[in-house]
């Protein structure tokens, strides 16, 4: 893009949770950003309903919990659920099944908000047509978008497709989307006036799979998955209520048609991930990556995560404070959790889609889910929390996890937590040793690096820090390195955020 005028850092297309978020921390990370979005106004609508823990510790990485208008604690689940088996999910420490009760669209608002109060430039009406070659060797991208006021291009360093499971961006780069085409057709919808009892974890009948949660006084949130219903073409009509309704009287016998709904939707069991999420200057985020049938709330979870670890290391790059490398971690780091993701989604499907030829497999789910240890398991791999980056051999245990919420004291004893070390978004140096050696290491990084130096108050039972010096967590949360080596730490500085200065 030699010669030309840049008109942002970073260009997303795509203004759901995931873009949303990833705006924000670019923001934080010093970028310029544009988001275009197709859509003039939100939509209103809200296929999710929460979030996974780890979405939510995320969330207060940042300082965003209070903005969901519930205080600084949400309302969470202990009991959740694997293909419809329900079990205690806080077997796990730390773990639990979600925030619930939280509209996306809620989530979508909270966001935008907090993106526009960093200076993300959001242009509601602006809808991705196509991207100019050279965006594999050149030094920018160029994207052509229709606009209310005609077509136009906008330039950057770098592009990013968070538009979705239809992503034009993904098709627009070339990437390969392989994977396993849908087989079903299922509804969702939010319906009036139908005075339904509640099926929370899903209620399996002769001819599919319903499920029913209040909402609010006289609504209800309904997923219907009749057996046999092939999946829509493209160009198939929209959904209508009276569709739903059959679907549920086909399955429960119960005539809702004289209810209403507020709108219905449809989804399948397609289950794609790219092959790569980074094609030179253009990367996918959220669903754009990876799609799947929804189950336990975690594909608006996995976006928000998504973006979270390409955030900080993006705005590196573009403000020239890390090499491009750096953002070879993306893929190597997320595109494993995309693949856990289809894989956990996908097997919950067969054990709660599944005939009664999946009534053997139901039963023995059941049997395994009263062990702690499959519990622990299962509900690591739903809530996020037991996501582990690969660094390389050796290292300290801690080393690629992410970094629990845990009360500080600090040396000038004022009382702080890990979490929210974190809230601008920065690289954080703890120091747990009270060493001059290891903050004066670090000095160098202070463009980009936070030192504290704190105690822990101690745990009940096994304490994950005890006898650990210090510790080194990026801006995503996640440990980059722990120990008392000042040559390891350096190495961990460089590695992450680039040169000291």
């Amino acid at each position: 893009m030699e010669g030309t005028a840049a008109d942002a850092d970073v260009i997303i297309v795509g203004a759901g949770p995931t873009g949303l978020m990833l705006a924000g921390e670019l923001r934080l990370g010093g970028a310029s950003v544009i988001v275009t979005e197709r859509l003039a106004q939100p939509t209103g609508q809200s296929r999710g309903l929460g979030f996974t823990a780890r979405a939510m510790e995320v969330f207060d990485q940042r300082g965003l919990l209070p903005r969901f208008g519930q205080g600084e604690t949400l309302e969470i689940s202990p009991l959740g659920h694997f293909g419809g088996v329900q079990f205690d999910y806080t077997v796990l420490p730390g773990a639990h099944f979600g925030a619930r009760g939280i509209p996306q669209n809620q989530t979508e608002a909270v966001l935008e908000d907090w993106a526009r109060e960093l200076g993300v430039d959001i242009r509601r009406g602006w809808d991705f047509l196509d991207l100019s070659d050279g965006y594999l060797d050149g030094d920018g991208v160029e994207i052509t978008v229709s606009t209310p006021d005609g077509v136009q291009q906008l330039r950057a360093a770098y592009l990013v497709g968070a538009d979705g499971g239809q992503s034009s961006v993904r098709k627009a780069a070339g990437f390969d989307f392989p994977g396993t085409a849908a087989t079903r057709a299922m509804f969702l919808a939010d319906v009036t006036g139908c005075a339904l009892r509640p099926r929370f974890l899903g209620e399996r009948q002769p001819n599919g799979m319903v499920m029913a949660a209040p909402l609010a006084e006289g609504v209800d949130r309904i997923i219907v998955c009749p057996d046999g219903t092939p999946a829509r073409g493209r160009d198939a009509e929209p959904v209508t209520f009276a569709e739903v309704a059959a679907a549920w009287q086909h399955i429960t016998g119960e005539d809702i048609s004289g209810g209403g709904a507020e709108w219905v939707s449809y989804f399948t069991d397609a289950a794609r991930q790219a092959t790569e999420y980074r094609r030179g200057r253009v990367l996918l985020v959220g669903d754009a990556a990876h799609i799947h049938l929804p189950a336990g709330g975690q594909g608006l979870s996995t976006g928000v995560q998504d973006a979270v670890n390409l955030g900080w290391k993006l705005a590196a790059v573009v403000t020239g404070t890390a090499p491009d490398g750096l953002l070879d971690t993306y893929h190597g780091e997320r595109h494993p959790v995309g693949q856990r993701l289809l894989m956990n989604t996908s097997a919950q499907g067969t054990v709660f889609l599944g005939g009664a030829e999946a009534d053997p497999l139901r039963a023995l789910f059941s049997e395994l889910i009263a062990h702690d240890e499959v519990k622990r398991h299962l509900a690591g791999i739903v809530s996020g929390l037991d996501i582990a980056y690969d660094f390389g051999e050796g290292g300290h245990p801690l080393q690629g996890l992410r970094l629990a919420d845990r009360a500080l004291v600090t040396a000038d004893g004022e009382e702080t937590g890990t979490t929210r070390l974190l809230h601008p978004g920065r690289g954080v140096l703890l120091d747990l040793a009270d060493s001059p050696a290891l903050r004066a290491a670090a000095a160098g990084w202070g463009h980009r690096v936070d030192v504290t130096t704190a105690t822990a108050k101690p745990l009940d039972g096994a304490d994950p820090l005890h006898g650990t010096a210090a510790l080194l967590v990026r801006p995503d949360g996640h440990v980059a390195w722990a120990g008392d080596s000042i040559e390891e730490l350096t190495d961990a500085l460089r590695r992450w955020f680039g040169d000291a200065r």
